[in-house]
């Protein structure tokens, strides 16, 4: 994101809020944080997490895509969000050795969860069969796996992608020398 776009963003928050007749806290409220949080984003004193700008997005009834599109016309630049590697924040999953997994980032909509991960997948990596509760997208950036989908094992090389039903039991399976690295793409049903 880039600062001319760090500045727009709280503009446009403020623009949308100001015209719907909406007030400061009860945008705030809505959005699940602070009225002095709020504050800042509108004045450009702080940039919001993702999480939090779609909230505040979501609590002013607005479209995120009429959003973001209202704000390149501001100033006639294309609207983006770059996250660098390093900002990626490390996850927690099932018991497992071997899978590193990292948020990209993640947002709630009416029906859905978009999540995006990163995963470096370790040589020999460990974990038992899981079941997601919605579709899964995979992207193999690096590295040669294997994935099961029950009794079903599919070998997946750089560059090869696989979209499949989360509910099936699956496992990731690494027995080549080294990490692969995949975007794993989450589409959770609310």
């Amino acid at each position: 994101m880039n600062a001319n776009q760090i500045n727009l963003i709280g503009k446009r928050i403020k623009e949308l809020r100001l015209s719907k007749n909406m007030k400061l806290v009860d945008v705030a409220i809505n959005s699940g944080i602070s009225k002095g949080l709020l504050s800042r984003v509108e004045n450009g004193r702080t940039i919001p997490s993702l999480s939090v700008l779609f909230n505040i997005i979501a609590s002013l009834k607005e479209n995120p895509a009429v959003f973001f599109e209202k704000m390149s016309d501001l100033k006639n630049q294309p609207f983006y969000m770059f996250i660098k590697e390093e900002d990626y924040k490390p996850i927690e999953k099932e018991d497992s050795v071997g899978f590193n997994y990292f948020e990209i980032m993640s947002q709630s909509f009416k029906d859905v969860v978009f999540n995006a991960t990163f995963l470096k997948l370790s040589p020999n990596a460990k974990r038992d069969l899981v079941t997601t509760d919605g579709m899964e997208f995979i992207y193999l950036i690096e590295g040669d796996i294997s994935y099961q989908l029950n009794d079903v094992i599919i070998s997946l090389n750089q560059g090869d992608s696989l979209f499949f039903d989360g509910r099936v039991p699956h496992l990731k399976i690494n027995k080549s020398g080294k990490a692969a690295r995949i975007l794993v793409i989450y589409l959770l049903f609310n």
